[in-house]
């Protein structure tokens, strides 16, 4: 695992079920294993059921039909996504979410994921570093910003999420 590069990735959607709902919008920082970051990019995926919406998730990823107008199909995006992820391990705050969305996506659109098999949750570290701390009590990526004094500037983006989740791996790393 050591010689592969990392795939710090956020995705917004449309609502929690993986099969009704949809991918909008994948943002992802991928770094060499020592996190000297190699590129950032954002993804904006035209929804092709948006009236299958959860409206709070469209609320708080902030979709708007305006910022969406120049988004690409899924198709078109899990190409992108997938030439640019080859190889690498994702980590994801809360990675299971995600890679769940992603493996349908994948499947729906018959491209491989080329991603390595691993996955790196930050949850799942934050737990096991953090758990006995007494004035912990919920492990959600605002509240790790918040405890490691970590600007997420415009959270619920998938990019500004990614970002946030990369340093936040990097702090707990460090302890």
């Amino acid at each position: 695992m050591r010689k592969h590069n990392l795939a710090f990735i956020d995705i917004e959607t449309t609502g929690l079920n993986v099969i009704k709902h949809e991918i909008i919008e994948i943002g992802c920082v991928l770094t060499t294993p020592d996190f000297k970051v190699i590129e950032e990019f954002e993804l904006k995926i035209k929804p092709e059921h948006v009236e299958y919406a959860d409206p709070v998730s469209l609320k708080i990823s902030h979709y708007n039909e305006i910022e969406w107008v120049d988004a690409k199909t899924l198709a078109e995006v899990m190409k992108i996504f997938s030439l640019k992820v080859k190889d690498c391990i994702m980590v994801g705050q809360n990675v299971a979410f995600d890679s769940g969305f992603l493996e349908y996506a994948f499947s729906k659109m018959n491209i491989q994921n080329s991603m390595h098999y691993h996955r790196l949750d930050t949850i799942s570290i934050a737990w096991a570093k953090l758990h006995k701390e007494p004035d912990l009590e919920h492990f959600s990526l605002r509240e790790m910003c918040l405890r490691f004094g970590i600007i997420n500037e415009k959270a619920h983006t998938a990019l500004s999420d990614a970002r946030a989740t990369f340093e936040l791996y990097k702090k707990l790393m460090s302890l």
